[in-house]
């Protein structure tokens, strides 16, 4: 019988895993709803649809990893996050921590980085702030409060 140390990693690695594969399956449909739609939205919103469906793309990721760990939602999701700052997605996620780290080493170099260090922050920011609120979405509900019951 595993220890219950054990028992919590074991739940925090299927829901990382959880979680990837739940991102990776959206991510694909997501970049073929673009292909569809690019005729009828046009140039000038291509980028905005993109950044809502990656917001949606890892807000279920999230809820998903956190549905995963019920016991603790937010920790599953912030290891899930943690492996989400390696990766680079290309053109189907905004979503690059170390093109991050690069342009924040090129603003202390040279201040005309600055507007697109502050973009690029900004949108970082708002994607994972999508992904923590899928996992709080997906904690279980607190029991109401009532009036009759004593303590």
């Amino acid at each position: 019988m595993p220890s219950p140390r054990l028992n919590a990693w074991l739940r925090i690695l299927c829901a990382v895993a959880a979680g990837w594969a739940t991102l990776l399956l959206l991510m694909f449909l997501a970049s073929l709803l673009i292909r569809w739609t690019a005729s009828l939205l046009g140039v000038a919103w291509i980028a905005t649809a993109q950044l809502t469906l990656n917001c949606l793309e890892l807000a279920a990721a999230g809820f998903i990893a956190g549905r995963c760990n019920r016991p603790s939602p937010v920790t599953a999701v912030v290891v899930f996050a943690a492996t989400l700052t390696f990766a680079d997605f290309g053109d189907s996620m905004a979503l690059n921590v170390p093109w991050l780290f690069r342009l924040t080493r090129d603003v202390l170099t040279n201040p005309r980085f600055l507007d697109a260090w502050v973009s690029t922050a900004g949108t970082h920011l708002l994607l994972f702030g999508c992904l923590i609120a899928g996992a709080m979405l997906s904690r279980p509900p607190e029991r109401p409060v009532s009036l009759a019951e004593r303590a």
